[in-house]
């Protein structure tokens, strides 16, 4: 089996400015009405679509330590058939998915959907394999 190796060092570990910027960027959308559960969901949905493999794998685990269900975890990417999502849930992943598309649109998108993205391109830009943050 080959094991995937990163391509390169980590920018934020080489910019540890940056690390403490992302993270507090990550960090100002919770607290503002948005369920933490929903954040989670919108950043593994994200992560999906970007082909982030450590982040669907590191959002996946933060779910499930917070008891998500295996059925909605399995869901998100077929949100829009699945029975398990909320009414504010599916918004949310919708805004997500047209975001991370890149669709053309004048409404403002919240700080944590663009946040994740960052995390998404940076980790698929340098090759980082799953597996690899602590359990």
């Amino acid at each position: 089996m080959i094991h995937p190796q990163g391509r390169m060092t980590h920018p934020v570990m080489v910019l540890p400015a940056t690390m403490k910027a992302l993270v507090a960027l990550s960090a100002s959308a919770e607290g503002k009405g948005v369920p933490h559960r929903t954040l989670e969901l919108v950043h593994l949905r994200a992560s999906q679509i970007n082909g982030c493999s450590v982040c669907v794998d590191m959002h996946a685990r933060d779910l499930r330590k917070g008891g998500e269900t295996d059925e909605r975890l399995f869901a998100v990417a077929a949100w829009r058939d699945a029975p398990w999502f909320d009414d504010a849930e599916r918004a949310a992943l919708a805004l997500t998915e047209a975001v991370t598309r890149i669709a053309d649109s004048a409404d403002p998108v919240p700080d944590d959907v663009w946040a994740v993205n960052v995390w998404n391109r940076l980790n698929v830009a340098t090759r980082r394999p799953a597996g690899q943050l602590p359990a």
